[in-house]
């Protein structure tokens, strides 16, 4: 307080002037402060958007099924069909083609569409489990390397433990609760691609279209044929009373 002089009213100003200055340069720097703070969070709340987008998007894809073959065929479609086809000329020649266990292995049933169906999921696996290794936590990307680490060796891969930590820290980062133990889940595997293949579908829907459009332009003509007609008609008889 020694600087404050009110002994005149030029010390007065200067007092005033300096309790000025001093108020701004507090206020500015508390300003920037806030402003600095305020892009961290921002930042750090799009980080972790983008990271729960893509953990969700790699759960619906790796859980996504609860019924049928739940295991990921790590087979590439060459091999698939390479495999069928072995399979079909050893079956013609009557040689007996038979598995690991004993079994005998039939050749498979259209191997095309079954064949891109499956590369389909293990595409969809794939980079499933590549953003899992990037944004995971430490218990997801040791899962997710096992399961690459697997597939690549070959062997059909599950991911029922996976989707599990996934959707514990899905739920703790949203403030949800967890799932209660007492709740049985069945085992979860990766979603399964509609199968449409190409021209199917979108060729009826445009001929649909263009069925529909002809139809229309049919019925316009026609409209407008029988409302000028009409009105013509009318026209005429007017005249016809008129010069009566």
């Amino acid at each position: 307080m020694r600087f404050m002089d009110f002994s005149s009213w030029q010390a007065v100003l200067t007092t005033l002037a300096s309790l000025l200055v001093i108020t701004l340069i507090g206020v500015g720097i508390r300003l920037v402060l806030m402003q600095t703070v305020q892009a961290r969070q921002q930042a750090a709340n799009r980080q972790i958007n983008e990271r729960l987008k893509t953990l969700i998007a790699a759960y619906k894809t790796l859980g996504g099924s609860f019924t049928g073959d739940l295991s990921v065929d790590p087979r590439h479609l060459r091999e698939i069909r390479q495999q069928a086809a072995e399979q079909a000329r050893a079956l013609a020649a009557g040689e007996a083609v038979t598995t690991a266990e004993g079994s005998v292995l039939l050749p498979e049933v259209d191997s095309g569409e079954a064949g891109e169906r499956a590369r389909r999921i293990r595409d969809a696996v794939e980079a499933a489990l590549s953003d899992i290794v990037l944004l995971g936590t430490e218990e997801q990307v040791a899962l997710a390397a096992q399961a690459a680490h697997d597939m690549v060796a070959g062997r059909p891969i599950h991911t029922a433990a996976l989707v599990v930590s996934l959707r514990d820290f899905i739920r703790d980062t949203l403030d949800l609760s967890p799932v209660p133990p007492t709740l049985p889940i069945p085992a979860q595997g990766p979603a399964r691609p509609a199968s449409s293949g190409p021209g199917k579908g979108g060729g009826k829907g445009a001929e649909g279209g263009g069925r529909g459009g002809a139809g229309g332009g049919g019925g316009m003509g026609a409209g407008m044929g029988m409302g000028m007609g009409a009105g013509y008609g009318a026209g005429s008889s007017v005249r016809g009373e008129g010069s009566d």
